[in-house]
């Protein structure tokens, strides 16, 4: 569990002193009088914060020495102090319940959304699930964090999302940084399986408690003893199914099917959905009373487009794991990523990590500008290039290729390729050649420059000059 952290007092007068440990004893906080030097000392993980009264000398400069603490200003005569931002108040000393909890919350949301935490060791889990749950932005910072509040405890947790946000990512990130970690997460779909096998598939059955159950057989609340257990796809959960497993979460034990012996569930139970179930209540297709039972620690996994500022870490994230385990990757034009960024994305991540390896096939380690992205994806003004060749290397490309195809035809005994006995003028019998080929190509397209040029596969410019040089015109 969290380790409650604790209010420091400065105060030299006795009553004044006496009347703070009082009342903040009285609703709950954890007090320890301390001196203005021992301030220096604090971290970040055991104080909330310092009330601050007589005797503390300089706060203005203090609070500026130990950034990473909020002050609550309990004297005075420290008004310049609350010019610094970690500096609170002042606090009367005929203050009520009402201004002293609203300052300690607002320490509190000091600590919880310090952009750098100078103090403190972070959770050793937080390196790996940065990788798992990759986003800069607040929105899965924010995830991050509940992830990390609720890892340690044993909490039902309730994960919320479109498809394809990445829920699972989600429970195995609960998994992986509780005191479960070393026991099994076993995942089920609640939807892939039939209503009728669901309770088998969960609960497990004994030996011939139905037609084929020759053997007894463990259900995945068996399977998962000691770890985590992922419910995905709750809300396609039958309605008697619904009440069994109600049960389970209150009694804490189950039986196999077909059995009578009671088993302890000593699992952590994570639900996911992508349904609106208090809809689903209303329509009489979830039961409320279950939806509580798992709705204890909810966590709603933001949609891909409500973090569009994401997009170019995850296509540098994903494209570097497909390299890592295919040896296979792509990269980005900056006008590919700007058109990217201009996406919806309704598949959210799993259509993006799609979208990669679709790119990786078709476009491997190579540089992916937006004509190469599926037209959907093509969001910004783009003109695909088209190269100029030297003539040079067209006409011997256009003769090579005449050349293999009279080659893959069935020669005669006798061949008019033949070079004579007294040789050949090469030049003008490629010249011959060439004229003959582009009379065909015009005559087959009425003598539509274009179309004979696409015949010919060379660019209409070339094929006009041709025309120039050999003289063919149109009689």
């Amino acid at each position: 569990m969290t380790k409650t952290r604790i209010v420091y007092l400065v105060e030299q007068q006795p009553e004044r002193r006496q009347h703070f440990e009082t009342v903040l004893t009285f609703i709950g906080e954890t007090v320890e009088v301390i001196s203005p030097s021992d301030t220096l000392e604090l971290s970040a993980t055991e104080a909330l914060c310092v009330i601050a009264g007589n005797g503390v000398g300089n706060l203005h400069q203090l609070a500026a020495d130990v950034p990473h603490l909020p002050f609550i200003c309990a004297t005075g005569d420290q008004q310049n102090a609350l010019q610094k931002a970690n500096v609170i108040g002042p606090l009367e000393d005929s203050f009520d319940y009402t201004s002293l909890s609203n300052m300690l919350h607002y320490c509190q949301a000091y600590h919880q959304q310090m952009p750098v935490k100078t103090s403190g060791k972070r959770h050793p889990g937080s390196g790996k699930l940065e990788q798992t749950l990759i986003g800069n932005g607040r929105p899965m910072k924010h995830v991050r964090q509940l992830i990390e509040q609720v890892a340690v405890t044993d909490a039902n947790v309730l994960v919320l999302g479109e498809s394809g946000t990445g829920k699972e990512v989600v429970a195995r990130g609960i998994h992986d940084l509780s005191e479960r970690s070393n026991g099994p997460f076993v995942p089920v779909n609640c939807g892939a399986i039939p209503g009728d096998l669901l309770e088998s598939e969960l609960f497990g059955h004994e030996k011939g408690a139905f037609t084929g159950a020759i053997g007894a057989r463990k259900g995945r609340f068996e399977l998962a003893q000691g770890g985590t257990l992922f419910l995905d796809e709750i809300g396609d959960m039958p309605m008697p199914m619904q009440v069994k497993l109600l049960r389970v979460l209150q009694e804490r034990t189950f039986e196999r099917v077909g059995g009578s012996k009671s088993i302890i569930a000593d699992v952590r139970v994570v639900a996911a959905t992508h349904r609106e179930l208090e809809k689903m209540i209303i329509d009489g297709q979830f039961r409320e009373d279950l939806y509580y039972r798992l709705n204890v620690f909810p966590i709603e996994v933001p949609a891909l487009r409500e973090r569009q500022e994401d997009v170019s870490l995850l296509l540098q994230e994903l494209t570097q794991r497909f390299k890592k385990e295919r040896g296979v990757g792509v990269r980005f034009t900056e006008r590919a990523l700007e058109s990217l960024s201009y996406h919806r994305w309704p598949g959210n991540v799993r259509e993006l990590t799609n979208l990669i390896e679709r790119l990786t096939i078709m476009h491997p380690d190579s540089l992916v500008d937006v004509p190469d992205l599926p037209p959907k994806y093509q969001h910004v003004e783009h003109t695909a290039p088209s190269p100029d060749y030297p003539e040079e290397m067209l006409e011997r490309e256009a003769l090579s290729a005449i050349f293999n195809e009279s080659d893959d035809e069935e020669a005669p005994e006798t061949s008019d390729s033949e070079l004579p006995d007294d040789g050949v003028n090469l030049k003008d019998m490629l010249t011959e050649i060439e004229t003959g080929m582009i009379a065909q190509a015009l005559e087959k397209s009425d003598w539509v420059v274009a179309k004979a040029a696409e015949l010919l596969s060379m660019r209409r410019t070339t094929l006009v000059e041709k025309m120039k040089k050999y003289g063919i015109q149109k009689d």
